[in-house]
């Protein structure tokens, strides 16, 4: 099978299970709060509950460009199954615990195992698709994401029927049984980019492998880098508002309890963001073949669409004012998210891709840590809805450094032919 043409999409629908396990252990948190404090009285304070929350971005972000970095230097299939398989453990042990600290160090550890998969996974899907899929690839991977969130957001509903105890158990138990599957289905790519593109004399010495600290060294020299890194970082802080504190946002605004806030706020972001990455990915893939900044423009289009949505999360005290924004930002935020590894390939070398992706990783969770304490702060002091509103000009800012400064270079994509010379010359 994994020789097969269709092969690449398989890898695809493989790693969209495992991308749904991902937000959906992470999600279903943040819609049990009310659940969870009558065991653990700590959270029932929204600051508390963010320091929860917030612990998960803080390790997350900090070991990202490591897992980046790791992830091109080592077999990530390996690496894939393992960060699955311990955050499904995590999240099952999360089913015992007792106390608040106990809660705060497994969401901790659950950081350092999830901080693994999102390189590693980008760039297998990215190295499995050429220019005219990977937009749409890596869209239909980012899918998974988007359904996690949504099924997380019936943690409460299912809290409430059994226990929350129950529900972590359960997810908990579903991803460790996975993890033994994509033990016999997934495979690293054999011919990977920047490892067996080069053609190599026999005669020539095998050269030893860059350290680390000289693939950030790269990265941070190159000015656009820069660019997508604050570009990432913009619907960063949004992305992950709307994660930790949209339900929240919906109960406060509409005056309704957890169990339904929590469903309608994350389903309305996910469904939306799903047709942003059907409009998002092929129309990128084709604009791109015609005009080299075409997966930038498709990208700001989707950012310019975010602005006026958070202008109306912010203030909207309706359902229908309320849910049209949630749609409106989900349908942005999945045409700019979408395009955000196939950008990065038209301005990094392949070889870097996992480390690059990981230091952008790493900014995003930052604000995002950041951004959910800031508004755990907010939700006490009653401003959640005006900070809400105010993220619309950071991502303003994103898109003009972007639309201005980014240069984005063609990458050359090597035909079936040239890669069977390449072997051969190696051989």
């Amino acid at each position: 099978m994994k020789n097969s043409k269709i092969y690449p999409w398989v890898v695809v629908g493989l790693l969209w299970v495992v991308a749904l396990l991902n937000y959906m252990d992470r999600q279903m948190l943040s819609t049990m709060q009310s659940a969870m404090q009558v065991d653990i009285a700590e959270l029932g304070k929204a600051e508390n509950f963010g320091r929860l929350m917030g612990i998960f971005l803080l390790i997350y972000g900090f070991l990202s460009p490591f897992a980046g970095a790791i992830a091109d230097r080592i077999n990530r299939k390996w690496l894939l199954v393992g960060s699955l398989f311990v955050w499904s453990a995590v999240t099952y042990g999360m089913g015992y615990a007792t106390t608040f600290n106990q809660l705060y160090w497994l969401r901790a550890f659950m950081g350092i195992s999830e901080a693994l998969y999102m390189p590693a996974a980008l760039a297998l899907i990215s190295d499995y698709h050429s220019n005219k899929t990977r937009s749409l690839a890596i869209g239909i991977h980012m899918t998974g994401l988007y359904t996690g969130q949504a099924l997380g957001g019936f943690g409460a509903v299912i809290a409430s029927n059994f226990s929350w105890q129950s529900t972590f158990h359960v997810f908990g138990i579903i991803g460790i049984v996975y993890s033994l599957i994509l033990v016999v289905f997934l495979h690293e790519k054999a011919d990977r980019p920047g490892k067996q593109m080069v053609p190599e004399s026999v005669n020539q010495p095998k050269q030893r492998k860059e350290s680390v600290w000289k693939s950030f060294g790269l990265l941070f020299s190159t000015f656009s880098f820069w660019i997508l890194l604050f570009y990432f970082l913009a619907p960063s802080l949004p992305g992950w508002a709307t994660k930790n504190w949209l339900p929240t946002l919906f109960t406060e605004n509409l005056g309704i309890p957890m169990n339904q806030a929590g469903p309608i706020a994350t389903i309305s972001i996910s469904f939306a963001s799903l047709i942003g990455i059907l409009i998002g990915g092929p129309l990128s893939d084709r604009w791109v073949m015609k005009n080299i900044r075409g997966r930038m423009y498709t990208s700001a289009i989707g950012m310019g669409l975010m602005i006026p949505s958070l202008l109306l999360l912010g203030f909207g005290h309706t359902y229908a004012g309320l849910i049209s924004a949630a749609l409106l930002f989900g349908i942005g935020y999945g045409m700019a998210d979408t395009n955000n590894m196939p950008i990065l390939c038209q301005i990094i070398p392949a070889k870097y891709r996992g480390t690059a992706y990981g230091m952008m990783n790493m900014v995003g969770v930052f604000g995002g840590y950041f951004i959910t304490l800031l508004l755990g702060s907010s939700t006490d002091q009653g401003n959640l809805g005006s900070d809400f509103s105010k993220l619309g000009l950071v991502v303003l800012v994103a898109v003009v450094l972007m639309i201005v400064f980014l240069k984005p270079k063609k990458e050359y994509t090597y035909t079936s032919d040239e890669q069977a010379n390449i072997q051969t010359e190696k051989k």
